[in-house]
């Protein structure tokens, strides 16, 4: 059933129901991946999958009811189940059917295609060959592959709203193990599409990245300038971006409630968020309640300018929505979630960070961070490795140390920002990017 005789099924069976205020939203996925090991196609999965959820508000509670057969049949019981639902909610959200918004943005991005399984595997394959050979340490539990993924959404309203939006990303990636005697040591990498020229390097990539860290040394404790990588930064921000969250704030779990308007970070850090960001594969010119999205400065030379916004969050701080009322998924309700989340570029290369710290550590790998990371208090503490710092350049690697502090703390404290934003290759319609950044006196835990 397409979406349109679906959508006929179930506005006739809100009619017979006598529900004026409705909303039915489709959610459908296209997604292959290819997974080799040892020169060999170790996994491979094609599949389709989606569903359609239906909301209505009955007597001042939003009833909510979703499943995957798109059959008339179906249909008038997914309006019975989610009439039901609405009676036994007890919450005193005052619950909103959204009218639609002045304007939407047109996404920019090409027009998706799923990709070919056959190419796929080639690519994946070829990506493995040319990891094995780029250097003769590399050995067992070297993998590579391939994804893709199409996704369309549709939501319609009773309001007369009817929206619908599709997007797609394909890309590689390789996992490089690297082999020195005893020592063993690791690194991923991935980039979009699947043109050969392209990833050509991203084999070497991986492979030099794992072997720079062979010989690695313990660090001693105490306080140290640090230079973070991009790439662990935006970790960073995705681990922490629940404290930008209205929802949170007004539940008490964010340490920025009422802080709008405030000075949150040092004046150079400016953080956006932007659903429809240039050269994005997965731009989102609508959330899940059907609100317009826009590029929008959370933060703005350190001023905590607004936290994120869905409708019942907006209602409740009486604003408008931010348009960040997203759904994990047709099935999941309506959460609040940043879209392409960063912080935005400075001035600095890498090098004249490096100068800048002078003598200190300059961190390419954190892990942990669900165990080591608390959204509510902002603390952290984070198992790293990555370089000594010494005479202002990149020096020996180092590995097994923690670093620690409060991420509130973190953003007031970043002196100098590099130039360029590292964005995941392999985002989707949530993604986090940053530069490198020198935040000076942090405190590093190693050998006594």
């Amino acid at each position: 059933m397409n979406f349109e005789t679906m959508k006929q099924a179930l506005v006739a069976a809100a009619e017979r129901a006598g529900l004026t205020d409705y909303e039915i939203y489709r959610e459908t996925e296209e997604q292959v991946s290819v997974e080799t090991l040892k020169n060999e196609v170790s996994a491979f999965s094609s599949g389709v999958s989606g569903g359609v959820c239906f909301r209505c508000i009955v007597n001042g509670k939003m009833g909510a009811a979703s499943g995957e057969l798109l059959t008339e049949e179906a249909m008038e019981e997914l309006v019975a189940r989610a009439v039901a639902n609405a009676a036994v909610i007890d919450s005193e959200d005052v619950p909103e059917i959204f009218a639609g918004s002045p304007s939407y943005a047109k996404p920019t991005a090409p027009a998706p295609t799923p990709a070919d399984p056959a190419e796929m595997k080639r690519v994946a394959l070829a990506l493995q060959s040319a990891t094995y050979a780029a250097c003769n340490k590399v050995g067992d539990g070297t993998q590579s592959g391939t994804v893709s993924t199409v996704r369309e959404i549709s939501l319609f309203n009773s309001k007369g709203l009817s929206l619908s939006n599709r997007v797609g990303i394909t890309g590689a990636w390789v996992y490089a193990a690297v082999r020195d005697g005893e020592e063993a040591r690791d690194a991923y990498r991935s980039r979009r599409g699947l043109d050969e020229a392209a990833l050509a390097g991203l084999p070497r990539e991986a492979v030099d990245r794992a072997l720079a860290q062979l010989g690695a040394a313990a660090v001693k404790s105490g306080k140290y300038n640090v230079v973070f990588d991009g790439e662990q930064f935006r970790e960073f921000l995705g681990t922490f971006s629940s404290v930008f969250s209205a929802k949170a704030a007004q539940m008490g779990l964010s340490l920025l409630a009422g802080k709008e308007g405030e000075q949150i970070a040092a004046p150079i850090v400016n953080l956006t968020d932007d659903p429809m960001r240039e050269g994005a594969a997965m731009q989102t010119p609508f959330d899940g309640e059907g609100v317009a999205t826009s590029r929008k400065y959370v933060v703005e030379n350190g001023v905590l300018k607004t936290l994120l916004y869905d409708l019942t969050a907006a209602k409740k701080a009486g604003v408008a929505s931010t348009g960040n009322g997203r759904r994990g998924g047709y099935a999941s309700s309506v959460s609040i979630y940043p879209y392409h989340f960063g912080l935005s570029a400075g001035t600095d290369s890498l090098d004249d960070l490096l100068a800048a710290a002078g003598e200190g550590i300059y961190i390419t790998a954190c892990k942990g961070f669900h165990a080591g990371a608390s959204e509510v208090t902002g603390d952290f503490s984070i198992e790293s490795e990555g370089f000594r710092i010494r005479g202002g350049k990149r020096a020996e690697p180092i590995r097994s140390f923690t670093v620690a502090g409060n991420f509130f703390d973190l953003l007031k404290n970043i002196s100098r920002i590099g130039n360029t934003v590292c964005w995941s290759p392999l985002g989707g319609f949530t993604c986090f990017g940053s530069p490198d950044i020198l935040v000076p006196d942090m405190s590093i835990a190693g050998e006594a």
